[in-house]
């Protein structure tokens, strides 16, 4: 190497190092809020977690012959409290909303117990708290997108492979979610 090129290496390096002293800030600060905001999910999930267990005793009550439907729901619940990531959490969370939209599907076919107090008190907190996770959802997409653009642009990209930044996932739709749901309006046979 010649003295030239040495300096010029030193010159540039004296350059963005400033710069990466920024984007670390910023990549501590992205992260955090990337963070507080899967806590928010978790908060929702764990709100839907606990309405669901009343939500399945009241349609017990109704549709015996469903156990498939309540094992699915158990099944889910049960890998959603022991998931330890934000991976393992929305695959969770995916699994179980697949499960209460069958669960659903079963509440078509008894009349009888969209007439029930109980029931519409339970899907109504239902509805609510779905809602909340659809935004909390989004919100913490949003924190993943910044962060994870802020990650792959130049000169954060060094500052990140440096500190062992690493890519946070999306929270996104699972494929059964993308299916039009099937209603039946045929009564039960008994």
């Amino acid at each position: 190497m010649t003295r030239r090129t040495l300096m010029q290496m030193v010159a540039l390096t004296v350059a963005v190092l400033p710069l990466t002293g920024c984007s670390y800030n910023s990549f501590v600060s992205q992260e955090e809020s990337v963070k507080a905001q899967w806590a928010q999910v978790e908060n929702q999930l764990q709100r839907r977690n606990d309405l669901i267990p009343n939500l399945v005793e009241t349609t017990k009550g109704f549709a015996q012959h469903e156990e498939a439907v309540y094992k699915d729901i158990a099944d889910a619940r049960s890998q959603l409290l022991a998931a330890k990531s934000p991976d393992e959490s929305i695959a969770a969370a995916n699994r179980q909303s697949s499960a209460l939209g069958r669960l659903l599907a079963v509440v078509e076919n008894y009349p009888q117990l969209k007439s029930n107090e109980q029931f519409n008190r339970l899907m109504d907190e239902l509805s609510g708290t779905e809602n909340r996770l659809a935004v909390e959802r989004m919100r913490y997409n949003d924190a993943v997108r910044v962060y994870n653009t802020s990650r792959r642009q130049f000169p954060g990209n060094l500052t990140a492979k440096m500190f062992s930044f690493k890519d946070y996932p999306f929270y996104e739709v699972p494929a059964e979610a993308k299916q039009v749901p099937k209603v039946n309006f045929s009564k039960p046979t008994p």
